[in-house]
């Protein structure tokens, strides 16, 4: 029989209490800090976030999957859901590509800007479809991209064309946007669910409220879908929102346009700035207001 007790867990290792409801808050702090320490090791500056369904699908995936839909074995009121679903997705692909093609020509633009951190960086939510995608043309520019992923009931795996050292994995959607919102310099809004309007007008309550200290850029893209899902005018109409509120958005319907709007007002607005101190070593993260 021994005379002491075995030592019990420090407490930063008793997962346990970790786990527990009194350890909630060193939960969520850990979902601050991890993540900045790594945007400072990765040196990434600041953002552009791309929002969209996760359930769009390339235009060679998607043509596959609509041939397959006669295939299988189905009740004709299946067959008929199948379907519509598969030629909705063949309708939508274009999305998905040109998504790819606008976060490869930003991020061949970004990395041409001479500074000592990466600019302008690639983010998505980290899973399939439209963040997929644009991790993917990110990565066949030769860039880094990020992945802000989220635990969810039916599991969202991060996609592989993530740079790995900056693939998150988060529990709380708040801390999640806000790490979308705290680096961001521009927006695009592609054709997506309630997750993409939820993300959408936050960051134009953001940017109406003016709790973003720097200008972010916001573009809806692709007015067909749109026009049929929010009418914008109408808030002006009602008198909900003030007409320059409009102005927060820029509605475009081809690559090309999108990366312009981008390129033009990132310049603009960011690249104009006054050189940091010589020893600085801390990346300039998006500032809010106090």
């Amino acid at each position: 029989m021994t005379d002491h007790l075995n030592s019990a867990p420090v407490a930063y290792q008793n997962e346990p209490f970790l786990n527990s409801p009194d350890g909630r808050i060193l939960r969520i702090l850990a979902e601050y800090h991890e993540p900045l320490a790594r945007f400072r090791r990765e040196q990434i500056q600041d953002t552009v976030v791309f929002f969209g369904s996760a359930r769009f699908q390339g235009r060679e995936i998607a043509a596959e999957n609509l041939a397959a839909v006669g295939e299988k074995n189905a009740t004709p009121e299946q067959m008929e859901h199948d379907l519509k679903r598969a030629q909705a997705h063949v309708d939508m692909a274009r999305y998905y590509e040109d998504a790819r093609k606008l976060a490869h020509m930003l991020t061949k633009w970004s990395i041409t800007i001479p500074a000592r951190r990466h600019r302008f960086v690639v983010t998505t939510g980290g899973g399939p479809g439209i963040m997929e995608a644009a991790n993917l043309g990110a990565f066949e520019a030769g860039g880094k991209s990020i992945g802000l992923n989220i635990q969810l009931p039916f599991e969202q795996h991060p996609n592989q064309f993530i740079t790995p050292s900056l693939n998150f994995q988060f529990h709380y959607f708040f801390m999640r946007k806000f790490w979308f919102a705290y680096l961001a310099k521009g927006l695009v809004i592609f054709p997506g669910g309630f997750g993409t309007m939820d993300e959408l007008f936050e960051i134009l309550t953001l940017a109406q409220t003016e709790k973003l200290a720097k200008k972010i850029l916001v573009i809806i893209y692709g007015s067909e879908y749109w026009n049929k899902i929010i009418n914008f005018q109408a808030f002006v109409d009602a008198g909900t929102v003030s007409p320059q509120d409009l102005d927060l958005i820029k509605i475009v319907d081809n690559p090309e346009e999108a990366f312009e709007f981008l390129r033009d007002g990132l310049t603009q607005h960011h690249l104009g700035e006054s050189p940091k101190k010589k020893r600085e070593v801390l990346p300039d993260i998006a500032q809010t207001r106090p």
